[in-house]
């Protein structure tokens, strides 16, 4: 038995080794792709401005902590815009705080983090956005900060959150990446997500190792008035820890479109 577990351990251990080497390069030469830069055999990413979209204080964490770090870790121009200070228990104040005490540890500028709050966009998964004014909080803050790509969630929100979906259909529009939402086996994974979302096709596959998985650890952790126990099981098991896919959504009329 004993042994049994060693040979399965080494196996693990060699092909997530393989996985996260050859990842590397991939993951640059599909950004270069989806932003149409001109490749070469560099992993400098200096040419992205990339602003990440989220509806709450710690979804910048919980689902996209791999991509930030690894598009920081590559030079590119990292910006947050949080659509709200998340103040469904009246915590607004505080969870404002520990967002930039998270952006910090994942690398992300003070200056490149924009929360909003307005009374137009509650933090309550009953409420319905204007998907109109969400555009033009974004389509304003894509303008102003020179943005030439945009990443949100898809349709399906990962948690089915009704904030995370207004935001997808509000920017659907951009020249957009939109993070994939995968089932509830797939989601609850953890490591062992890591080969398969590398086998399947996706526009965009990121992942992060283990010292990585510590960074986006210590970004939750920020979080300290959301840390109820399953959080914890979350950050333990959670795919959306070590590994992001994206698909890139098809911009729409040209009077639309936004750089």
């Amino acid at each position: 038995m004993v042994l049994w577990l060693i040979v399965v351990s080494l196996f693990f251990g060699i092909l997530f080794r393989f996985l996260f080497f050859h990842h590397q390069k991939g993951f640059v030469k599909s950004f270069k792709h989806v932003m149409c830069i001109e490749s070469n055999h560099g992993t400098d990413l200096s040419a992205v401005r990339a602003l990440f979209v989220t509806a709450h204080p710690d979804d910048e964490c919980m689902f996209f902590a791999p991509t930030i770090i690894q598009l920081v870790q590559f030079n590119a121009s990292v910006n947050l815009l949080c659509l709200s200070e998340g103040n469904y228990y009246n915590q607004g104040s505080l969870r404002k705080e520990e967002l930039l005490n998270s952006c910090a540890v994942l690398g992300i500028q003070g200056s490149k983090v924009s929360i909003i709050d307005d009374k137009n966009f509650p933090d309550d998964p009953n409420a319905q956005w204007s998907i109109s004014l969400v555009s033009s909080v974004v389509s304003k803050h894509i303008k102003m900060n020179s943005i030439n790509l945009v990443l949100t969630f898809d349709g399906r929100g990962v948690s089915g959150h009704a904030n995370h979906t207004a935001i997808y259909k509000a920017v659907r529009y951009c020249c957009l990446l939109s993070l994939e939402t995968v089932g509830v086996i797939r989601k609850y994974l953890s490591l062992l997500e890591l080969p398969l979302s590398w086998l399947l096709p996706s526009s965009v596959c990121c992942m992060i190792g283990l010292e990585g998985y510590r960074q986006a650890k210590a970004a939750m952790l920020c979080h300290r008035t959301q840390l109820l126990w399953f959080r914890y099981l979350y950050v333990m098991f959670s795919r959306y820890m070590f590994v992001n896919t994206f698909h890139i959504i098809p911009q729409g009329p040209k009077n639309l479109k936004m750089y």
